[in-house]
């Protein structure tokens, strides 16, 4: 590991190296590219040059230990050397693990009420929400682009984008069915009732990534609806397109202006067709996987909110938190990095076996 590291540390000078001549910028695409490259590597190169030092230091500290004088105190630093050892270890061993090429991308999220009719749909209301807050807290731009609401309130289904780096490596782990327990505000007898709600979560992809014969669409307009009024315009701005081999359909309809529906919908599609080839061969490479997590199936239950005793439970990693109000305005980061650990110790054993 430490000669892999080295080549790293390498790599990295030669890119600052590179940087600090002037020529380089006279072609963007190339300076882009590799300042890319340079911020993936600073993470790697500071760890690996941290374990060279305490590795030094630990060294300097078993040479003192055969002063009588100074053996208490080299055997202290020795200690404190050699459990930092082994946290940057294994720091690096998991900043080495394969990232995911879509980590830094956009992402596309798809709310869909599932059993439990109008408490399912009050409860993909809830969880938009929670998603949109988490958005905010992290300055991303939250972008609908379509909505099915209900007389009261609710969501039967919702499509909408987050712009900001790194979106689709924290929203990544939310694919799939999420259950809430709660008491209905209608419910007279006050019993609880259960509901579900899918969640779907897609990396943006470019059209020119993912190419789409136009000959496989067929391009709908019409004019735009919602509950209550809203959403509500007199032209036929709303689009919906139908990719004809896969029978997969997407409407956008927020934007007042046609070329900007059409626009988000070929994203949007784009985004799903691409998923759909991912997931395929993911499941051809991976069919024995062992951890659930990540794994996106949307028939699995990931995640129970049950508000009467203020808990949440993530299924997948056996994680239960006491603070069901802070989750669902926005404070999700607990859940979210324990998922990532779960997953980056997953990927640990899996390499190790």
């Amino acid at each position: 590991m430490l000669e892999k590291l080295g080549l790293l540390e390498q790599r990295y000078m030669e890119i600052e190296e590179r940087l600090l001549q002037g020529d380089i910028y006279s072609d963007p695409a190339a300076a882009a590219k590799l300042l890319k490259e340079q911020k993936e590597l600073l993470p790697i190169v500071e760890a690996y040059r941290a374990l060279v030092l305490r590795k030094t230091q630990m060294q300097d500290a078993r040479d003192m230990m055969s002063d009588p004088e100074m053996r208490e105190l080299a055997q202290e630093e020795f200690e404190s050397a050699k459990a930092d050892i082994e946290e940057l270890e294994q720091k690096i061993k998991i900043l080495l693990l394969p990232t995911d090429p879509n980590d830094s991308r956009n992402v596309i999220i798809e709310i869909r009420g599932g059993a439990g009719g109008d408490e399912a749909a009050l409860f993909a209301n809830s969880l938009f929400r929670m998603y949109s807050m988490y958005a905010e807290s992290r300055r991303w731009k939250c972008e609908i682009a379509n909505i099915n609401e209900t007389e009261l309130g609710g969501i039967k289904e919702i499509s909408f984008m987050i712009e900001g780096e790194g979106a689709y490596s924290r929203f990544k782990f939310e694919s799939g069915v999420h259950r809430v327990q709660r008491v209905p505000e209608t419910e007279a007898g006050g019993r609880i009732h259960t509901s579900t709600v899918t969640v779907a979560v897609l990396p943006e992809v470019e059209e020119i990534e993912f190419e789409i014969n136009p000959a496989d669409l067929q391009v709908d307009t019409f004019r735009s609806s919602g509950a209550g009024g809203q959403h509500v315009n007199k032209t036929e701005s709303a689009i919906r397109i139908t990719h004809l081999p896969t029978g997969t359909v997407v409407e956008c309809q927020d934007e007042r202006s046609q070329h900007k529906n059409r626009e988000r919908a070929m994203k949007i599609l784009a985004s799903r067709l691409y998923e759909q080839e991912r997931a395929k061969q993911e499941a051809a490479l991976a069919a024995e996987r062992k951890s659930q997590v990540g794994s996106g199936n949307r028939n699995e239950r990931i995640r129970t909110y049950n508000f009467p005793q203020g808990r949440v439970t993530d299924h997948r990693i056996g994680l239960t938190l006491y603070k069901i109000d802070q989750i669902m305005n926005g404070a999700i980061d607990e859940l979210v990095d324990a998922l990532i650990t779960a997953d980056q110790a997953e990927k640990l054993r899996a390499g190790e076996a």
